[in-house]
């Protein structure tokens, strides 16, 4: 995913698309549902200001591994602006970067916090909150070109998917037939990256078992593995 004879930096580029996806309002279902959470509120975060836009990606721009993730949760990254950040899914899968090396804390609860990440960036097949958290495929195909964006922009060498819809997507980014199947650990190549399968850290699979800190941690040193190993800078 090396971009030859760009005139500006990858840092500067990620800055640029940045400001585009946060400015997006390409779909209208997503755009009046986003606003609408960020009006209404969760009675607990009442005083809170509401991101209520496209969600960006996040991280290290030299990182080697990418978490791609479904889509922002509606009280979540809509409420605080960053992917993970906010919620219990945020605070699962932050628990497993810490402790395999690619985050400096075990916690993302406000874009404030200043978690720093290392050999890691974090986005997702969708940047804005979905009612039910179900993005359509019309919305799903609308916001995949940010994503081939930013992995031209980056020099990633594995994606790590969470969950089904963002592994799906992946494949659709790079056009793989026939499509693998989807499951925690597998792997398939995509072009230039490999594709990891993780099953995504939703409180419907954290809290049943489904998902266990020691099944996040195994994927996500897998994905260093893949990616050249490394000491952890963070570890």
């Amino acid at each position: 995913m090396k971009a030859e004879g760009r005139s500006v930096p990858p840092g500067r580029q990620l800055a640029l698309l940045e400001r585009e996806v946060t400015s997006c309002r390409a779909c209208p279902r997503l755009v009046e549902w986003r606003e609408r959470v960020a009006r209404e509120k969760r009675a607990a975060y009442r005083d809170w200001e509401y991101w209520g836009r496209p969600v960006p990606g996040f991280g290290d721009p030299e990182a080697r591994v990418i978490i791609f993730g479904l889509a922002p949760a509606a009280h979540g990254a809509n409420r605080t602006g960053r992917f993970f950040t906010g919620d219990r899914s945020g605070d699962f899968l932050f628990g497993g970067l810490h402790r395999t090396g690619f985050s400096d804390k075990a916690f993302s609860r406000t874009i404030e916090d200043d978690a720093r990440l290392s050999g890691l960036w974090i986005t997702a097949a969708v940047r804005c909150a979905p009612p039910q958290n179900k993005p359509t495929p019309a919305e799903r195909d609308a916001c995949l070109p940010y994503a081939a964006r930013e992995l031209d922009l980056l020099e990633a060498e594995v994606l790590v998917c969470l969950g089904a819809f963002a592994w799906d997507a992946a494949l659709r980014l790079r056009n793989v037939r026939p499509k693998p199947k989807f499951g925690h650990g597998a792997e398939a190549r995509a072009g230039d990256l490999t594709l990891l399968g993780c099953y995504h850290p939703s409180q419907q699979n954290t809290f049943t078992g489904v998902l266990t800190p020691p099944m996040l941690d195994a994927v996500l040193h897998r994905a260093r593995e893949l990616a050249g190993g490394g000491r952890p800078e963070h570890a």
